[in-house]
């Protein structure tokens, strides 16, 4: 626990608790697996005992839960945030919104192992892993809206639906960050946010 200004030691409140054990769940299950890692493990490296795991997440099951939700949630605000500028070109919005999705990539590289485990989950056991599932149809219709927004708003047709290109956008996002894990230098870090341009049809040059 932290100290106050006093030199006595602080209590922390319950959204410190939470983020500490979704940032120590995302750490832990990305390196020994979800299978393979225990809810003394998380809480462990946390700093927590289990108790403060089942007291906040009920389960191991709604802590996985839930750091699927925090990872979405930081998505969607990042990739929202970084084409707030309406009045940018559409071209280097979408430029910008690649950018930041790297980087997030980048910052979380644990993430990307849970979300492959997670993928890996829900597609052998079809009938057991919904919640997966469904938290991926909601992203999937956020971004399809924000597409529709933003297309609509620069009065430029796109050259795919925006379900379309709301699919493509999360699997390219997916699939570069598994390249870049596997082998960094091969995927420059504004591949994504150039893709992205050319796929509307308003790139620009490459850099050089």
């Amino acid at each position: 626990m932290e100290t106050n200004g006093s030199g006595a030691r602080r209590r922390p409140t319950r959204e410190e608790v939470r983020a500490a054990l979704l940032e120590a769940a995302a750490r832990v299950f990305a390196r020994q697996g979800i299978d393979g890692a225990s809810v003394d493990d998380v809480a462990a490296a946390a700093g927590f005992t289990k108790g403060a795991v089942y007291s906040n997440f009920g389960s191991k099951d709604g802590l996985v839960a839930a750091l699927l939700d925090a990872k979405v949630s930081t998505y969607l605000v990042q990739g929202l945030d970084a084409v707030a500028d309406t009045e940018r070109p559409l071209a280097e919005r979408a430029r910008a919104l690649g950018d930041r999705l790297t980087a997030v990539d980048q910052e979380q590289e644990d993430w990307t192992l849970l979300f492959l485990e997670l993928w890996q989950r829900a597609v052998r056991s079809p009938g057991g892993q919904e919640a997966f599932r469904r938290r991926r149809r909601e992203l999937h219709a956020a971004v399809t809206q924000a597409v529709v927004e933003h297309t609509d708003g620069a009065g430029i047709p796109a050259t795919l639906s925006p379900d379309e290109l709301a699919t493509l956008l999360m699997a390219l996002t997916n699939g570069l960050a598994l390249e870049r894990l596997g082998d960094p230098a091969a995927v420059p870090d504004d591949l994504l946010g150039r893709v992205l341009a050319l796929v509307i049809g308003r790139a620009e040059p490459p850099r050089p």
